[in-house]
């Protein structure tokens, strides 16, 4: 079981942004997440594209996501609950960017949707988490634009 999580929770911005979780999943699983289907998940690295909007902006959103015991409310806390994260990538801004962040992930070789409306019931895409391919690490990070990274050490 994944977490608690170490970091500094001021090396994230009170102020609304776009972040990227980093989940490292070591061995198959099934995940079961609001009203999808069960899913298999292979051994890997994904990131789930989300929004910071709320009251704490990037920094509540992020530091709900690394609770270990939260309320299962978003796609995104079931898989959390099974699967570690191990980078954080955030930008601040008022426009919302995750679905231009999805479709710049999307693009890059080897990155695969592997569970259809995972995260994505507010927008047109496929889902917003993604497999990358397992030397695609530094591309996706690129394909962001750089965006700032926290590491996390469980």
């Amino acid at each position: 079981m994944p977490g608690p999580f170490q970091f500094d929770q001021h090396l994230l911005p009170t102020l609304p942004g776009t972040y990227a979780l980093i989940l490292r999943c070591d061995r198959p699983l099934v995940l079961v997440a609001g009203r999808l289907a069960p899913a298999a998940l292979a051994p890997g690295l994904y990131v789930y594209v989300g929004s910071a909007r709320g009251p704490g902006g990037l920094r509540g959103r992020v530091s709900r996501h690394l609770r270990a015991n939260k309320r299962m409310h978003w796609h995104i806390d079931a898989l959390t609950a099974l699967a570690p994260i191990v980078r954080v990538w955030h930008v601040e801004s008022a426009e919302r960017r995750e679905c231009r962040w999805v479709g710049a992930l999307r693009a890059l070789l080897g990155v695969t949707v592997p569970i259809a409306g995972f995260g994505a019931s507010d927008c047109a895409c496929d889902a917003h988490l993604l497999a990358l391919a397992a030397d695609g690490l530094a591309a996706a990070w690129a394909a962001l634009g750089s965006p700032a990274e926290i590491i996390l050490s469980p």
